[in-house]
């Protein structure tokens, strides 16, 4: 099927080869951005669509990944005994009943937060799998276009795991909040910002994460030897950080294996001291569920009852793990591991403490080892050293896997991803980030020294992302859960006040070292804003220089230039034409390859995108010159360098785009797939054998054209641009462009090394840009 189609601007007519088979009422074609086209705004699908199979993993998978998760995903907040209490009482118990209250705070907070929020909400929101707050962010960009590039094209929608199946009540409101949101440029502008500054927040939470964790659990030994001093303690804490971040490199599938039985062991141990301290101590505390014991002790400390808040919400660190490691394992096994053991566990514990703090409220700066049964002290002195080095593996996973996805949007400066898992999809490395991390616990851990300024910090990191997530949370429900406006706000009512009342109390101590993950936050923040906006400028420059379509045609045409044997592949991230660097090419080497393919890299709003759809082709007219255009779409979660090679699939997707087109040529396709095999084979039958035969070697000949090529030698041409500010721009884009970005990009790894591209047969292509 030929569909002709008119370049408005150029007037020039290019054909291009699209599937007959079409989805969801989406037009084959998608215009540029304007009320102008440009023929490369459209592509043609190379192969009909194979959907992701809906059947989810099988029940042994679920519990193995449960019982993996356990080491991964809970040592943060299955440590947090070690220091709820003596960071909630900083000043001593002024009243006996003030143990109920608290305990009835973290009882409800523990209910409300963790498992009623995140477990049975929030996990729901992950995008086909994977979670974190760049999750959410790509969510809404899919339904909603708040994206800042103009790369959107109509075939996105038919990737087979681009859409979900959706209620289709309170229609009006989710298209009357998706029209605000797409109208405002403010409302984009906004949503990026809160997804990277979330996104600051979990990584400023994977630095606090391991020093809080160890430094609490070795600070347990002066207890028993008297000789152990701060300094020796924190040195201690510090080579068991640096050990901890070295193993990170086996990845999460062996490290998951090797902890998850300590911290089973862990959280069986805590929940049975706990049922030990409360039949020993006071069973009484039991009343602690009624929630007047918390308006209570609101009435008797007042301001004080208040900022104790901050010590509180240490009981739930580490629940955003769940959510940012859900790409690691799957939504069901978190939610087995969570209600099967963790939950129970961490009630029992903090149910146990509370009842010993009721007869020995004089110990409550160390109640979690004075609360230990003395034969049993050294035992879990071992553990809790072990659970506090797992601890840190939570947030450590999660940060890996946010700034992968951060990455494929262009959020984040690149750097090496390594997939350390063949099972399962989504366990990654990053050795850089690893590094940055390490180097940051050592400094937080020598330079603070105690738990108690780091808690101040790591509370607001904890729930200014929790907070953050409520928010897109509440978005997705209007917009694409389309969920009953009372219950959204119910939601906003019990979640949103609790949260926003927990992120007044832990500001409060800003000047106490509060400080410290906003200070992060902002150098983030900084690395963030500088790339994405040079990102974007970069992309905006290149549309708005792109090459005609006259231009290319004249150049592929040209006599001067000569064809030189072999396939070149130049790769460019401009979705809507042929970058500028292209022509500056050819005016200073006036030879192109005798098949030319001009690759574009695409990231979509979607975790990740199957083999089947990856590749989007067309070919540039004239039919002769060998000129194609090819989108290549990834998901932000998606390998790209694949252990095959990128360059072979490519050609290999390629060859059967051409003899797609040309049985298409023929009228030999038929328009629905589904009785296409029929078709097809009742055309053959009324043609003769020679015909037949004739077509057979058309299509051996055109595949030949590409296998020539090939076999000549495959080049992989990179356009290397240069950024700089533009003559007579101001202070502010001369900072940016010319120190800040190029400051990032002469440290960060090039193209070629992200897409495994063999440095042997790459050529890069210099050009300057200013902007």
């Amino acid at each position: 099927m030929e569909m002709p189609f008119n370049d408005e601007d150029n007037n020039h007519e290019t054909t291009l080869v699209m599937q007959n088979k079409q989805s969801d009422g989406v037009p084959a074609s998608t215009g540029g951005s304007g009320d102008h086209h440009d023929p490369f705004d459209i592509e043609s699908r190379s192969l009909p669509t194979s959907h992701f199979s809906n059947k989810g993993p099988a029940l042994r998978v679920v519990l193995q990944l449960a019982f993996q998760s356990m080491g991964i995903v809970y040592g943060d907040i299955g440590t947090s005994p070690l220091y709820v209490f003596s960071s909630t009482f900083t000043n001593g118990v002024r009243h006996r009943d003030d143990i109920l209250g608290v305990l009835s705070l973290i009882f409800y907070t523990l209910t409300l937060i963790p498992l009623f929020k995140y477990v049975f909400i929030v996990l729901r929101a992950n995008d086909n799998g994977d979670g974190g707050t760049f999750a959410l962010y790509s969510l809404i960009c899919r339904y909603a276009k708040v994206g800042l590039l103009p790369n959107q094209q109509a075939e996105d929608a038919q990737v087979s795991n681009y859409q979900l199946e959706l209620p289709s009540s309170e229609m009006k409101r989710a298209s009357c909040l998706k029209s605000k949101l797409e109208n405002s440029h403010f409302a984009k502008f906004f949503l990026l910002f809160a997804t990277m500054l979330g996104t600051s927040m979990v990584i400023g939470d994977g630095i606090l994460t391991p020093c809080i964790s160890v430094l609490s659990a070795v600070g347990g030994i002066k207890d028993a030897t008297p000789a152990m001093t701060d300094d020796r303690v924190v040195w201690i804490s510090i080579v068991i950080l640096v050990g901890l971040f070295m193993v990170q490199r086996f990845g999460t599938d062996k490290v998951g294996y090797s902890f998850a039985p300590i911290i089973c062991l862990w959280f069986t141990l805590i929940g049975g001291i706990g049922v030990f301290n409360f039949i020993k101590y006071d069973p009484t505390v039991l009343k602690a569920i009624n929630p007047m014991y918390i308006i209570d002790y609101f009435t008797r400390n007042k301001k004080e009852a208040w900022i104790s808040l901050g010590g509180v919400v240490l009981a739930i660190t580490g629940t955003e793990a769940m959510f940012a490691d859900v790409g690691h394992f799957t939504v069901r096994s978190i939610q087995i591991s969570m209600c099967s053991l963790t939950y129970p566990a961490l009630i029992l514990a903090y149910t146990g403490q509370a009842s010993f703090l009721r007869k020995n409220s004089n110990f409550v700066s160390e109640t979690f080892y004075k609360s230990i049964p003395g034969p049993m002290y050294w035992p879990m002195f071992v553990i809790a050293v072990l659970a506090s080095i797992i601890a840190s593996q939570a947030m450590i996973s999660g940060t890996f896997s946010i700034i992968q996805q951060s990455l494929s949007l262009g959020c984040f400066p690149r750097v090496k991803i390594v997939h350390t898992s063949a099972k399962y999809e989504g366990q990654v490395y990053i050795p850089e980030i690893n590094f940055i991390l390490m180097v940051a616990c050592v400094a937080v851990t020598a330079g603070f020294k105690t738990t108690t300024k780091i808690g101040n910090a790591y509370g607001i990191a904890v729930v200014f992302v929790m907070v953050l997530t409520s928010a897109f949370l509440v978005l997705i429900m209007i917009m694409i859960w389309k969920t009953h406006i009372l219950l959204v706000i119910g939601f906003v009512l019990i979640v949103g006040s609790v949260e926003l009342l927990y992120l007044s109390s832990v500001l409060y101590k800003f000047d106490q070292g509060g400080y410290l993950p906003l200070a992060f936050a902002a150098i983030l923040m900084i690395v963030m804003y500088v790339w994405n906006e040079v990102y974007r400028r970069k992309y905006f420059y290149e549309l708005n220089h792109k090459m005609s379509m006259e231009k290319l045609k004249e150049i592929a045409t040209d006599s001067d230039i000569c064809r030189i044997p072999g396939l070149a592949m130049f790769y460019s991230e401009l979705v809507q034409g042929i970058p500028p660097i292209f022509q500056h090419y050819v005016e200073n080497v006036p030879a192109i390859h005798s098949v030319l393919v001009f690759v574009t890299i695409k990231s979509l709003p979607i975790s990740r995108v199957a083999m089947e759809d990856r590749f989007l082709f067309c070919r540039v007219e004239p039919k002769e010159q060998n000129v194609f255009r090819c989108v290549a779409r990834y998901g932000y979660n998606d390998v790209r360098n694949e252990q095959e090679p990128f360059e072979r699939v490519l050609v290999e997707r390629l060859k059967a785009f051409m003899a797609r087109e040309f049985w298409m040529s023929q009228k030999m396709i038929p328009s629905n797939e589904t009785e296409g095999c029929v078709e097809e084979v009742e055309e053959t039958e009324q043609m003769g054998g020679e015909e037949h035969r004739e077509m057979q070697e058309g299509i051996e000949a055109e595949i030949e054209t590409i296998e020539g090529a090939t076999r000549e030698g495959v080049v992989h041409l990179i356009g290397e641009n240069e950024v700089i500010a533009r003559k007579g721009a101001g202070m502010w884009d001369r900072v940016l462009i010319d120190y800040a970005y190029n400051f990032l990009k002469r440290n960060v790894r090039q193209s070629g090394e992200v897409f495994d591209i063999p440095h042997k047969r790459m050529v890069k292509v210099g050009m300057k840009y200013e902007l």
